[in-house]
């Protein structure tokens, strides 16, 4: 028999009234629910496209072998709005951050919720990774109500990483699919299986000012890729036009409803909104203008 001295909380429990414990068990399904469908919203929020397409990232990309960019982009981008998106891709996860407000002196504190990895096509048995351009990525993130990340974003998100991987350079066609291809196998090989939010793979295509701020019209901004002493090989940097694609570039989205802690209140907002306030918009950019939303 065991000892009751080893379970102290076995029979510490008074006898509750069946009313009262009626009226208990409906309070607690009552915040049950109501708080698991608002934790929840995030991803039922989130319109993903029924699948109408079972292709294989295998056969992709030996479909997309010969395009060009913009080709290859289109097929892509079809493909996404086909539904052919791995299920493991769905699984956002969230991110905390926090700071001081500027204007208060007020403590702050945001969550959101990003993409585990980059862009991906295919079923969860044979999908890959898919580098596009700016343009491609917005339609993407404006089809499923999110947004580009920050530099600053990049970073959190590289300090949350359950899977930090070490980048692995490659120098000949350098913007050819096969090398596109070359590189997720990569990757691959490195992950070795490990889940969850993944980073130090990809440069990060951004949201940064320096786009429109910079003389040259139709640029990319791009930043980060990771080693392992959490420092990004890529420095902020708008050199590259919009079109320009190679096997370094990653999407990562972003959910755009951002849940802000301040001044003692709980809200969810847009992260323009947030991008757009004098003292929030720390939370998410480090940049001295945050006003470049999104890419036209």
């Amino acid at each position: 028999m065991r000892s009751s001295a080893a379970f102290p909380f076995t029979h510490a429990h008074p006898k509750i009234p069946m009313n009262k414990k009626r009226s208990w068990v409906w309070s607690f399904l009552l915040f049950s629910l109501t708080g698991g469908l608002f934790s929840c919203q995030t991803f039922r929020s989130i319109p993903w496209p029924e699948r109408q397409s079972a292709l294989g990232g295998t056969a992709f990309y030996q479909a997309a072998a010969g395009m060009n960019w913009s080709s290859r982009d289109s097929f892509a981008l079809a493909e996404w709005m086909a539904g052919n998106i791995p299920a493991h891709y769905k699984a956002f996860k969230k991110i905390r951050v926090s700071g001081i407000d500027t204007l208060s002196g007020a403590p702050l504190r945001a969550v959101y919720f990003a993409a585990p990895d980059y862009i991906s096509i295919g079923p969860d048995s044979d999908w890959v990774r898919v580098p596009l351009t700016p343009m491609t990525g917005q339609q993407i993130a404006e089809r499923l109500q999110c947004f580009l990340p920050t530099r600053k974003m990049v970073n959190d998100l590289y300090q949350a990483a359950k899977v930090k991987l070490a980048p692995v350079p490659m120098y000949a066609f350098r913007d050819s699919t096969p090398t596109l291809w070359h590189h997720h196998l990569i990757i691959e090989g490195q992950r070795q299986g490990k889940k969850g939010l993944i980073a130090g793979i990809k440069k990060d295509v951004v949201l940064s000012n320096k786009v429109t701020d910079d003389p040259r019209p139709n640029r990319v901004a791009i930043y980060g890729w990771h080693r392992l002493d959490g420092q990004p090989i890529q420095p902020l940097y708008s050199g590259h036009v919009n079109w320009y694609v190679d096997y370094s570039h990653g999407i990562r989205l972003i959910w755009r409803r951002i849940k802000i802690r301040a001044n003692g209140k709980t809200q969810w907002m847009d992260y323009q909104e947030v991008l757009r306030h004098p003292a929030w918009s720390r939370l998410l950019c480090d940049e001295p203008e945050c006003s470049f939303f999104a890419y036209p």
